[in-house]
């Protein structure tokens, strides 16, 4: 017969609930307080500008519309290059990590490598003079130089990944394919994120020297401060930029949690 006292309700541990209580409130507040920042940040971009005494020329550059067009100019410029390098980079890395094809990292790392160590500035300058001028030549501008990140990170994804893992799948009958995206794909995930992270801050910031090759965005805010000598545009295009590449940064942030496995 069982009594009262033999049934025992299994109690959870207080300090390992508190910690998951306070590592959970953390990562809660660590994805609000960006937004909350930035949204501070243009919020005294505002008060700034309109505190100011605008002549005519800051009006044609800080009116609505004007921004409006040139933000989604520069989201443009930094989404399709970025969404190329993806579509690029990533099977190239893949191709590279695997064994018939290793031989031919040295040399592919090695020609994306001085892509890099050119100029931003220089790579968009040359497609300029080479090709001409424009929205098409400016993403291949920032496709070249954004494309190391995303490459080597990919590759450095699929590399970490224990032998030992792949080895199971491959002991439970899963092909190379299955192999690939069923466990090395998706324990690489980290790593590739950090590299195409750092490729859309790359082309937030490198796009703004679009604006020298007639494809716009905020550069055109910068340029227009710097030749006619006007503080007030210039920062607004420097913070709007500093805005931009934070909040794409934080998107990014976001992916990658959701495409984290469990577990990681």
């Amino acid at each position: 017969m069982t009594t009262t006292a033999d049934v025992r309700t299994p109690v959870a541990d207080p300090a390992s609930t508190g910690v998951e209580s306070r590592s959970t409130d953390r990562s809660v507040a660590s994805i609000f307080l960006t937004p909350v920042l930035l949204i501070l940040v243009l919020a005294g971009l505002y008060i700034y500008v309109h505190s100011k005494t605008l002549d005519s020329i800051e009006r044609r550059s800080l009116n609505t519309p004007f921004l409006t067009a040139r933000v989604l100019e520069h989201i443009r410029l930094t989404a399709v290059s970025t969404v190329l390098v993806i579509l690029i980079a990533v099977p190239l890395g893949i191709l590279l990590t695997r064994p018939s094809m290793r031989r031919a990292t040295p040399f592919a790392l090695g020609v994306v490598n001085v892509g890099q160590a050119v100029p931003s500035i220089g790579v968009l300058v040359l497609l300029a003079l080479s090709f001409g001028i424009g929205f098409k030549y400016a993403i291949i501008a920032l496709v070249l130089y954004s494309f190391l990140p995303v490459l080597r990170n990919t590759m450095a994804g699929l590399q970490r990944v224990e032998r030992s893992l792949i080895d199971a799948g491959r002991g439970m009958g899963m092909t190379k394919r299955l192999v690939l995206t069923k466990v090395e794909l998706p324990l690489a995930v980290p790593v590739m994120m950090a590299g195409i992270r750092t490729a859309l801050i790359i082309n937030v910031g490198t796009a703004t020297l679009a604006t020298f090759t007639n494809a716009h965005g905020l550069g055109d805010v910068i340029d227009a401060g710097l030749k006619l000598d006007r503080r007030p545009v210039l920062i607004t295009g420097a913070v709007l930029v500093a805005v931009l590449a934070l909040t794409i940064d934080w998107l990014a942030g976001l992916a990658e949690r959701v495409l984290r496995p469990r577990g990681l």
